[in-house]
Formats: C-alpha cells, sequence, structure tokens
C-alpha cells in the first residue's frame, strides 16, 4: 500500500509512542492482561493511521472537456450558486465530503495553469454545514484548462480537520488527477464550474479522486476578464 508524504512523520511518531508505551506497560507492570490489551488497541490505533495516509495509484482516463472528481467521497451538494471570492458570478458548484475513513488526498480536477491559490483562516464547523465553504479553515485553488476555462476547487476543513495542505502555487502547470494537497482528519472540497456544464454525478454518488468524471463542460465561454 503507497502511503501519503504527509503521513511519513505522523506514521514515525505514532510508532515510537506506542513503542515506548508498550515497553514501560511490559517493563513496570506484570499484569498480562492489561499489557496484552493495551497491545491490541495500540496495534489498531496504529493500523488506522496508516490507513488513514494511504495514497491508492489512480488511473485518470477523461476526455479533454471533462472533469474529474479530486477526492473520495460522497456528492452532498449540486446546486447553482454565486462565487463572490475569484469568479463574482454565477457558478455550478459540486460538493463531495470525506469521512475519516476516505482516502483525504486531494487530486488536480483538470490540467492547466494555476492562476490562483489562497489560504483562509477560520471556524471548524461540520464539513456539510451550508456556511462551512465560507467560514472554515480554506484554500481556494484556480486553475486555467486550456479546453474547459478557469475551474475553482476548494478545500475546506471540517469539524475534525485541523490541517489543510496546499501544494498550489501560482504559475504551476498542473496535471489532472496529480496528487494536489491533503486535508488531515474530515473535511470537504467544493468544484465550482461554469454554468453550462452537464454534471455526471447525483447527490449521494460516491466518488473516487482521480478516476471518477463528475461533469463535462459542453461549450466554453472564457470571460475576458479572466
Amino acid at each position: 500500500m503507497q502511503l501519503h508524504k504527509e503521513g511519513y512523520r505522523i506514521i514515525a511518531w505514532s510508532f515510537l509512542v506506542i513503542v515506548i508505551i508498550n515497553y514501560f506497560l511490559h517493563t513496570h507492570y506484570d499484569l498480562f492482561w492489561l499489557n496484552s490489551i493495551i497491545s491490541i488497541l495500540s496495534l489498531i490505533v496504529f493500523m488506522l493511521i496508516v490507513y488513514f495516509f494511504r495514497f491508492p495509484k489512480r488511473q485518470v482516463k477523461a476526455a479533454p472537456n471533462e472533469v474529474v472528481a479530486p477526492v473520495d467521497g460522497k456528492v452532498v451538494v449540486i446546486e447553482e450558486v454565486f462565487e463572490p471570492e475569484f469568479f463574482k458570478d454565477k457558478r455550478l458548484q459540486i460538493s463531495i465530503f470525506m469521512s475519516p475513513l476516505n482516502v483525504h488526498a486531494t487530486r488536480y480536477p483538470v490540467s492547466g495553469k494555476v492562476i490562483y491559490s489562497k489560504y483562509y483562516k477560520g471556524k471548524h464547523l461540520v464539513a456539510w454545514h451550508p456556511k462551512s465553504s465560507e467560514l472554515n479553515e480554506r484554500t481556494t485553488i484556480v486553475i486555467d484548462n486550456p479546453v474547459i476555462g478557469p475551474v475553482m476547487f476548494r478545500q475546506i476543513a471540517g469539524a475534525v480537520a485541523r490541517r489543510i495542505e496546499n501544494y498550489s502555487k501560482v504559475g504551476d502547470m498542473v496535471k489532472q488527477g496529480a496528487d494536489a494537497g491533503f486535508i488531515k482528519f474530515g473535511s470537504r472540497v467544493d468544484i465550482f464550474l461554469p454554468l453550462n456544464t452537464e454534471v455526471d454525478v447525483i447527490i449521494g454518488d460516491k466518488t473516487r479522486g482521480g478516476e471518477t468524471i463528475i461533469a463535462r463542460v459542453l461549450k466554453v465561454q472564457k470571460p475576458n476578464s479572466i
């Protein structure tokens, strides 16, 4: 199983702490039942930590006008909204919620040039809260795709998540499905697309980051202001 680089340090420290705790118990307390329970629980916790930072390889198979899911999770929002941060007009929003058991690596939904990347400190409302997209800790990234035009996606920390890693820098040329960052311990990602977009998913659908086609843009109309 391939692991994401964001997990290396946490996994190493977790392993060290577990070894120290178990060594101390086994050398200071001669209670077989207690030591056995702690050892089993420690192993389970360590396996869950390793499992959380898994980073499976994915094969991107998308047409030039197709958008892939940036994360594993469940589609919770498909609606037309006003996007005030970058586009300042109406966009089609698709939101995907990730539980702590999902793969939490974020992948680029389209290829192109990063033209906007910004981090915001914020609250930690539950990720499905309607205001989490505006009030929670988050990052916003916009990629200018030569076929689709500018596409925005937003990493949003949830009630459990406490750190967002964003690798996008303005000017970077990025590839669809490539590693874009990581959200630690429960979160959500919003994607903002042109209104002339055909959606390929429905509310409740499960997605696989880098593989699931979530939408296709039928006719591109790139704004002159971007």
